[in-house]
C-alpha cells in the first residue's frame, strides 16, 4: 500500500477497489526488493514473529521469512496478496507467511509481534496514519522492535512534488505515537538520502526517514 501520490486530506481514504486497480495497472508495481531500511535495521535482529503493514507484492515479507522470521503480511489489496503469495510460492516460503487482506483504516491484525514494520505506509486521501502507527506499536510484544520507514520529501527529479503535504520527521512520528513514558527505547531516529532511478532511467534520490523503537521487556 506504499503508493506516494497524494490527495486533499478532506477526501476519503483510498479502498480496496482504487487499491486493487492500481496494482493492476502493470504485473509488477514494486522493485520485488525488500526495503534497504528493512534490510539494514533488521538483518541482526533474532528471528521471532513479524508483521509487515502495507505488504505489497510481498517482498519484505519474503525477505523476512527467508531470514527465519514467522510473518503476517497483511494489505488492503486483493490483487497484491495474491501476488505476494505467488512470490512466497516461488521461494518455497509459504509456510513461514500468512496473508491477511485488511483495510488499517477499520480493522487491523490480532496477536502480538516481535517485529511490526511499516515501511513507506502511504495511501491517497484522508489516510489514519497516525493512529495506524499507534495500533501497530500497540501490537508489539515486550522486548519487540516497531520499525517505521517514510518520505522526508519530494524526489530529486521533482523536488516540489507533494510541497502540500507535510512529511513527518522522526522525532514528529515518535511524539505522534504517544508512546508511554519509560516503556519504550529509541533506536534509530534519522533521515538519510534513498538513491532512486528516476522516471527518465537517470540516477535520482529522495530524502526518507526512519525510526525504530524497542518496547522494553
Amino acid at each position: 500500500m506504499s503508493d506516494h501520490q497524494h490527495r486533499h486530506h478532506d477526501e476519503p481514504a483510498a479502498g480496496e477497489e482504487f487499491w486493487d486497480a492500481r496494482y493492476r495497472e502493470s504485473n509488477r508495481i514494486w522493485s520485488g526488493k525488500a526495503n534497504d531500511v528493512l534490510v539494514r535495521e533488521a538483518a541482526d535482529l533474532t528471528p521471532g514473529r513479524a508483521l509487515d503493514l502495507g505488504c505489497g507484492e510481498g517482498a519484505d515479507a519474503v525477505w523476512l521469512a527467508r531470514q527465519g522470521w514467522h510473518v503476517t503480511g497483511t494489505d488492503i489489496s486483493g490483487v497484491a496478496l495474491e501476488r505476494a503469495a505467488e512470490h512466497a510460492a516461488e521461494a518455497k516460503l509459504s509456510d513461514r507467511v500468512e496473508w491477511q487482506r485488511h483495510d488499517l483504516a477499520e480493522s487491523f491484525p490480532a496477536g502480538e509481534f516481535d517485529l511490526v514494520s511499516a515501511c513507506f505506509l502511504h495511501s491517497y486521501g484522508d489516510f489514519p496514519r497516525e493512529r495506524i502507527l499507534r495500533t501497530a506499536a500497540s501490537a508489539v510484544a515486550p522486548g519487540g522492535i516497531l520499525l517505521i520507514a517514510g518520505h522526508a520529501g519530494g524526489p530529486s527529479w521533482d523536488p516540489a512534488k507533494h510541497a502540500d503535504i507535510d512529511f513527518p520527521t522522526p522525532d514528529e512520528v515518535l511524539a505522534q505515537l504517544e508512546l508511554p513514558e519509560g516503556g519504550w527505547e529509541v533506536l534509530l531516529a534519522e533521515a538519510h538520502v534513498q538513491p532512486l532511478t528516476g522516471p527518465d532511467g537517470r540516477p535520482g534520490s529522495r530524502p526518507d526517514n526512519a525510526l525504530k523503537v524497542r518496547r522494553l521487556p
